[in-house]
């Protein structure tokens, strides 16, 4: 059993205790009444063409690297994000090896004026109606981990519920499927999810799959600005960045240098294409 599977095993027991407390129907009527998502899309394209979105992460733990920040107030956090220019939060609410909860997607929504993107691993149209419930505007469909008639259904039922999609990939077969699918939001993540290693260098190799008009994001293996241009410099338009912001103890200084870093080198990117 990989990594990825060992999670999916927790992610569905936590799922079968919270559906025992919460109904479907109580979901449903919940998302009846709350405001209509915020397009995530629009978001992760930027202002201008030429600009390298950031996704920042609150997250609290990881499977590979254990505890990274207690993060006591998500709504701050997520505030400071905005602040330096974030175009999106994603909050993990995994609860087992991530330590994220429905709680901190609560706070954020309610502190930040931007999609907040509710990172879990889905696995039932339940977790859909949610997120949605809880105000979130955009999830995350792990290609590795669904077949290719629950990846199209789940996707659908994304849309349906006026959320924005982000298609995570990790190999071409995988980037294959998601462009048939009709993702306009791509994420190459350059972990392994079946492993957990980590090899930044993934993404260029795989940067020849990719459709152009999708935003394309790279996930993971952020720790510092190069990164993010080394991401740019291959045609990346957003990051998706998580341990390298919560632990950096300037949160709105970091989220600002990422952003410049990828500027620069994806004006260079499209100059040369």
């Amino acid at each position: 059993m990989t990594v990825l599977d060992e999670i999916i095993v927790g992610v569905r027991e936590d799922l079968q205790e919270r559906q025992r407390h919460v109904s479907l129907d109580e979901l449903k009527a919940k998302v009846a009444e709350v405001a209509p998502a915020r397009d995530a899309l629009v978001a992760l394209r930027g202002a201008s063409k030429e600009s390298v979105e950031v996704i920042s992460e609150v997250k609290r733990a990881s499977p590979s690297k254990g505890a990274l920040s207690d993060i006591p107030e998500p709504a701050t956090l997520a505030a400071a994000y905005e602040a330096g220019g974030a175009a999106a939060i994603s909050v993990l609410t995994e609860q087992r090896r991530f330590k994220g909860s429905l709680d901190d997607l609560d706070a954020v929504r309610a502190a930040v004026n931007i999609p907040v993107l509710r990172k879990d691993f889905m696995v039932d149209e339940y977790q859909f109606w949610e997120a949605r419930a809880h105000g979130a505007d955009l999830v995350l469909l792990i290609v590795a981990a669904l077949d290719d008639e629950t990846l199209k259904r789940f996707f659908d039922l994304t849309h349906e519920l006026g959320m924005n999609a982000l298609v995570e990939t990790h190999a071409p077969e995988e980037i294959e499927r998601a462009v048939a699918l009709g993702a306009k939001i791509i994420g190459v993540n350059v972990r392994n999810l079946k492993t957990l290693e980590v090899d930044n260098a993934n993404f260029a190799r795989l940067a020849q799959y990719l459709p152009q008009d999708a935003v394309l994001v790279a996930e993971s293996g952020v720790s510092e600005a190069q990164d993010v241009a080394d991401y740019a410099s291959h045609g990346a338009g957003a990051v998706l960045v998580g341990e390298a912001l919560v632990k950096s103890g300037q949160p709105t200084e970091a989220v600002k240098a990422f952003r410049a870093a990828g500027l620069t080198a994806r004006k260079e990117f499209l100059a040369a294409s």
